[in-house]
């Protein structure tokens, strides 16, 4: 019997956390959740943001946002390198012994000295509760997990900055406000979530989640 091989991406991997079954179901079967309606905002400010980025990074210089850490890092000046590992299609990949493909496209990195440091931007309608940042420690871990098994050396921790509207000025224009969070990584973690996801497709198809909303919908289908 031929053994399978998976791609994973961390928001395919976050899939895992919320319900196993559909996880499995997913990768295993091709049956995917009902596609819902994608906000276009945080697309566009993400692009916006790169470019925004970039301009100082061609300058020499750090943005307004990351000002507290002038003089400690500067951004990655690897344009070419950035280019790919931006590239959702392409991205930071790693590939294991049994051809499993891990791979994950990054917003930006810092560099200090010899060492980097994901930078990940993120776009919300308000402003942050004390949990938020948590919601991406998986996402930050994989990232530091992937450059390190492409023989980058990363600091400990990354950066998770955050924008929300903050107000309208006389001119129409929304000024938004900016947290800058500092998130300890785990190499151990993402490790983890690595082997989970491995056990589960190679196992037996999971028991329908008892929190899962697409469960509790085909469940239902099924007794009309």
């Amino acid at each position: 019997m031929i053994k399978m091989s998976y791609k994973f991406s961390p928001s395919s991997l976050s899939l895992l956390k919320e319900c196993p079954r559909c996880f499995w179901l997913h990768f295993n079967k091709d049956i995917k959740r009902p596609a819902t309606i994608f906000p276009s905002l945080p697309s566009g400010m993400d692009k916006i943001l790169k470019t925004h980025f970039d301009s100082f990074r061609d300058r020499g210089l750090l943005p307004p946002e990351l000002e507290e850490l002038n003089g400690n890092v500067k951004l990655f000046d690897n344009v070419e390198l950035l280019k790919i590992w931006r590239n959702n299609l392409k991205g930071l990949q790693w590939t294991d012994e049994q051809g499993n493909v891990f791979r994950g496209a990054i917003d930006n990195i810092l560099q200090k000295l010899q060492k980097l440091i994901v930078l990940d931007y993120k776009t919300r309608g308000f402003q942050l509760k004390e949990d938020t940042a948590n919601h991406y420690q998986n996402s930050l871990d994989i990232y530091n997990f992937l450059l390190r098994k492409n023989s980058y050396e990363t600091e400990n921790y990354s950066y998770l900055l955050f924008y929300h509207p903050e107000n309208v000025n006389e001119n129409g224009d929304v000024v938004f406000n900016t947290d800058l969070i500092k998130m300890d990584v785990s190499i151990k973690n993402a490790e983890t979530i690595f082997k989970e996801a491995l056990k589960v497709l190679e196992g037996k198809i999971p028991n329908p989640d008892e929190d899962c909303g697409f469960c509790k919908w085909v469940g239902n289908c099924n007794h009309l």
